[in-house]
């Protein structure tokens, strides 16, 4: 009978540890209507009343404090999974829109089999920092496609620009590229003022750029942009999309190189 009481009771303090770790990583609506009525089921089989059942959880955890931590890596684990799972399924619905939209601009090789997405904001100070990531992969990979999305979120400063740059691409898509380059690494904050000048410097007629920026399929990317991001869970920048995989925040070349090699290595398995 003790035996078969202690079973029970170590069988509570693990349930309850286990809700407990969801709350402590912040996620209580992880644990399931099913779980929290398993410790009340297995103490009502024992027989124990509720300061028995919080006396026995209290020293079990004390006793074993690096459960909390096992199960907390444990459901971040399964999150990260869920969210991958997610993510796969959303880019494989937006294909099109992720790799070929009309809106976006493309550096390095138009025709690459490889393709890497950036959203980026022209004001995103890790974008900056970022840019010398782009180039080093282009020119490491001859067969890299670099799309560039526009994803204007940092204010009405970095949208005006962003405005600017979609009517110069739209104009000029062939100086896109050295208009991308100036416009995010110039001092300054970026804003449409600037980013006019930038294109002006490059070519562009200010008539024809300013009537382009009154056109009303700008808006209407930055919406279908908006919308995309929301899907695929980016709410910062830089974010990047390679292969089936969404990257979040500037983790330097070498990281995208890797993934990128695992995009490459996806192609090139069917079964990937």
């Amino acid at each position: 009978m003790k035996k078969a009481i202690l079973l029970a009771t170590t069988g509570i303090a693990v349930a309850f540890a286990m809700l407990a770790a969801g709350y402590i990583s912040g996620t209580p609506g992880t644990a399931h209507a099913e779980s929290a009525k398993q410790p009340a089921a297995v103490a009502a089989a024992a027989g124990l009343d509720k300061k028995q059942i919080e006396t026995i959880v209290r020293e079990y955890l004390l006793d074993n404090p690096e459960l909390l931590l096992e199960m907390q890596g444990a459901l971040e684990a399964k999150q990260k999974e869920e969210q991958r799972v997610a993510h796969v399924e959303v880019i494989k619905q937006s294909k099109d829109e992720l790799f070929n939209s009309a809106f976006d601009g493309i550096v390095g090789n138009p025709d690459g089999k490889t393709t890497i997405v950036e959203f980026y904001d022209y004001n995103c100070g890790y974008c900056k920092r970022a840019q010398a990531d782009m180039h080093a992969l282009t020119k490491a990979n001859p067969d890299l496609r670099f799309v560039l999305k526009e994803f204007p979120i940092l204010g009405p400063d970095s949208q005006k620009a962003h405005v600017v740059s979609m009517a110069f691409r739209k104009l000029m898509p062939e100086k896109y590229g050295e208009f991308h380059d100036k416009l995010l690494g110039g001092e300054g904050r970026a804003g449409e003022d600037n980013a006019i000048k930038i294109a002006l410097e490059l070519g562009a007629n200010e008539a024809k750029l300013r009537e382009a920026m009154n056109d009303p399929a700008i808006a209407e990317a930055f919406n279908r942009t908006y919308e995309l991001a929301n899907r695929l869970q980016i709410s910062g920048t830089p974010s990047y999309v390679v292969g089936n995989e969404v990257v979040f925040g500037a983790l330097g070349q070498d990281v995208l190189a890797e993934k990128i090699a695992a995009a490459k290595a996806c192609q090139a398995d069917s079964t990937c």
